[in-house]
């Protein structure tokens, strides 16, 4: 278990403005998160490391501030983390970036959130392979207790064949995903490895609870929901929120101008139930 500097000054007192922090990982000099909400009272309020979508290459701290802020409005305290991206960094850059400030996340969390505020991860596309991974990791290294894993349309699976995707003519080997997939897995580092793939992890017991969201129209909704049924049958509890109508997932989590889109309101509950009832074996929408 590593020892990582403590991040200073303190958070802002003002819950809805966010605040950039900086603390040295091990993959590069420093890594920045930026720090949304603030202690409840009672400093038992959820704590929640987000990862930004962009297909492993693109995506930063500003296409992140969508979902954090919707995370953040149920009263949690996210810290969206900045990882290192593809192609200069491939595999597995991301995950140890990621698993560094997870370790931090929990060493540091009395000040961000509280002594005894629950730690859960979250992220959409990319983001949500990465989310997935640190539940592995977790589970693996023992260290540090997971409450639970939000995965917002994850990008889990680089086989890229389900029909979901076939429907939205996303499959072909030209698509962002795929494009994605093979920077991040360069010169086929990482294929068969679940910290990489975790849509092929053979091995899923023992992870902490999950809530899968995913859309009608969502290119990624098939592995989405498959992960989910394969938690479900490993023992985990994990619930799926699939959204109806048109959202434009996973492009629109990334758009600022999604916070005032009709599905935020099904999200947002969907949040707030599970980081209260994260325990529970089935939450719906």
């Amino acid at each position: 278990m590593s020892i990582l500097p403590k991040i200073s000054p303190a958070l802002p007192d003002d819950s809805r403005e966010p605040a950039d922090r900086f603390f040295d990982d091990r993959v590069r000099d420093h890594l920045a998160v930026r720090v949304y909400g603030q202690r409840s009272a009672g400093g038992n309020g959820p704590l929640v490391l987000h990862f930004h979508g962009g297909a492993f290459v693109a995506g930063d701290l500003e296409s992140g501030a969508a979902v954090a802020r919707l995370l953040a409005s149920t009263g949690a305290v996210v810290a969206s983390l900045d990882y290192p991206l593809a192609p200069s960094h491939p595999f597995p850059s991301a995950v140890e970036a990621g698993y560094t400030a997870l370790e931090w996340a929990w060493q540091d969390r009395g000040r961000l959130a509280g002594s005894r505020a629950r730690l859960f991860v979250a992220g959409e596309e990319a983001g949500g392979n990465l989310a997935a991974a640190m539940a592995l990791m977790a589970r693996d290294r023992r260290f540090p207790p997971l409450a639970g894993q939000i995965l917002l349309s994850p990008m889990l699976d680089a086989c890229l064949g389900t029909a979901s995707l076939r429907r939205s003519h996303a499959g072909s080997a030209t698509c962002r995903w795929a494009a994605g997939w093979r920077q991040y897995l360069l010169d086929g580092r990482g294929t068969d490895h679940p910290y990489a793939m975790p849509g092929q992890a053979r091995r899923l017991e023992g992870l902490p609870p999950a809530l899968v969201l995913t859309a009608a129209d969502d290119p990624l909704r098939d592995e989405a929901l498959a992960y989910q049924q394969r938690l479900r049958e490993a023992g985990v509890p994990a619930s799926a929120c699939e959204l109806d109508g048109s959202t434009g997932w996973p492009a629109t989590l990334g758009d600022s101008a999604s916070l005032s889109a009709i599905w935020v309101e099904t999200a947002r509950a969907a949040f707030r139930r599970f980081l209260s009832e994260s325990a529970a074996d089935d939450l719906p929408c």
